[in-house]
């Protein structure tokens, strides 16, 4: 006690109203009221009644077109092959990813059969808690010597790849160029990243390079950090001093085959572009993988162009090779980051072993002389199809900006007030004439660009001309019928 009265005696004297004054800080908010009970509105039964009469609770569940058609589902029965079995009706399959046709490839089949067998359903952990098996790792291992990059990570959804891999790279404060057209999963992984995305029109090499000069004589100003708009375009540059410009990364982000127009990326101009402008390039393959190039590598294949160009390429499982998950493939460097930063791979449960060995059945199938064959004939289907399109609708057209190369082909309305509608009949009529094809869906409050109503049609190599033909002659007879 003695020497704490004599430490009082020798402290300086702001020290001790220092102290007085937090005394008596602390008493004040530990007996203050939080709140004055003469603030409080005293009110009459009948004021009561009025507001309670007044009030109207917002409903649950807000209001549903009854027609909507997700909540008037088709139900499959059976494989999706090159029929498949609608509501009970035998369709002509035009409606789902199976490229090669390998969903209901015996090859494959047994392969997850046997796996199966000796791993059971599934993986029942992620990777890293207890969720690897040698399948996984094979898998991998196959994935990398297939695309001939260094290292491959496997994820168990196609979706959260992308999304997953983006903001395990990409920052605060970093800079993304990205198409306008990518898809959403593209934008799902840019809103993850908490990056400046600056978005180029589809395709168009022209603009995108204007907004990377426009970047570039931007980081060589010396200014506050604030955004300037150029076109219709957000984030058109960022203002930064040259010091921070300097040490900001800087990404550009595209699909190779887009999914919601059916056209390839000019790969030889952005990798111009990126080399130019020091980017890092990612290249989202999800539905090249399987389609395009001699042996189905992808688009670095068709264009004859090294993978090592990028930094990072992201692939699916799911739609040509007739599994589930998806893949990034490149160098040990960059693609080991993801096992502890790609939240997709992290902490999902792995994809499951049977699923794996499916995977791995049919990268076979692509590397054999049947994959081969297959893949020529997707190729020749793909352009006879283009081609008759262009030539033959009515009063439907195919997109402008589709690929001959592309297995997805989207048609698009003729002059109706009201084109989703329309197209939703066509489809019904369609399919009651036993050919399955569907309208293109889309989160329209979500989209960054909505696309416009369209019937998304996906070709196989099953299909053959006379296959086309009879398409567009049912097509066409519904769309007269309707516009009559």
């Amino acid at each position: 006690m003695l020497p704490m009265i004599e430490a009082l005696y020798n402290a300086p004297v702001y020290h001790l109203v220092l102290e007085a004054l937090l005394v008596i800080w602390v008493l004040r908010l530990l007996f203050r009221k939080s709140h004055s009970p003469k603030d409080r509105v005293i009110l009459t039964e009948a004021e009561k009644d009025e507001l309670i009469a007044e009030w109207k609770p917002e409903p649950l569940v807000p209001p549903v077109d009854p027609m909507h058609p997700a909540l008037h589902p088709r139900i499959v029965t059976g494989k999706a092959m090159k029929t498949v079995t609608v509501d009970g009706r035998d369709c002509l399959n035009f409606s789902t990813h199976n490229y090669l046709g390998l969903i209901g490839n015996t090859d494959v089949e047994l392969a997850a059969i046997k796996c199966l067998e000796k791993y059971g359903v599934g993986s029942c952990g992620p990777r890293g808690f207890y969720g690897t098996t040698d399948v996984h790792l094979d898998l991998e291992d196959m994935i990398a010597k297939f695309m001939h990059c260094e290292e491959a990570v496997l994820y168990s959804y196609s979706f959260a790849t992308i999304a997953s891999a983006i903001p395990a790279y990409a920052k605060r404060g970093d800079i993304i160029f990205a198409d306008m057209n990518v898809n959403f999963a593209i934008q799902k992984g840019l809103d993850a990243s908490r990056s400046n995305i600056i978005f180029f029109r589809h395709n168009d090499m022209n603009h995108l390079e204007e907004l990377l000069e426009s970047q570039a004589k931007a980081d060589l100003r010396v200014g506050s950090c604030q955004t300037a708009k150029l076109n219709c375009f957000q984030h058109a540059s960022l203002f930064q001093d040259p010091k921070k410009a300097a040490v900001t990364r800087k990404f550009l982000i595209v699909e190779a085959l887009y999914m919601n127009s059916g056209d390839i990326c000019p790969l030889p101009e952005l990798v111009e572009l990126k080399r130019k402008y020091k980017l890092r390039f990612f290249v989202d393959e999800c539905l090249s993988i399987g389609v395009l190039g001699a042996s189905g590598r992808g688009v670095f294949e068709f264009f004859n162009m090294s993978v090592n160009e990028a930094d990072l390429i992201c692939g699916s499982l799911e739609y040509c090779l007739g599994s589930l998950g998806g893949f990034c493939v490149g160098s040990s460097y960059v693609v080991d980051h993801q096992r502890l930063s790609g939240l997709g791979y992290c902490f999902s449960a792995s994809l499951p072993p049977l699923l794996a060995a499916g995977a791995m059945a049919s990268f076979s199938f692509l590397e054999s002389n049947a994959g081969k064959e297959a893949l020529l004939h997707l190729e020749n289907i793909c352009k006879t199809a283009h081609s008759l399109f262009n030539e033959l609708l009515l009063d439907l057209e195919q997109s402008k900006h589709s690929s001959p190369n592309s297995p997805i082909k989207h048609l698009y309305a003729k002059d109706h007030d009201d084109p989703e509608d329309f197209l939703q009949s066509v489809v019904k009529m369609v399919e009651e004439k036993a050919i399955a094809i569907v309208t293109a869906t889309y989160l329209e409050k979500e989209e960054k660009f909505c696309p416009a109503p369209s019937i998304r049609i996906a070709l196989a190599s099953h299909h053959v001309e006379e296959d086309v033909r009879h398409l567009i002659s049912v097509l066409n007879e519904a769309t007269s019928a309707l516009s009559c």
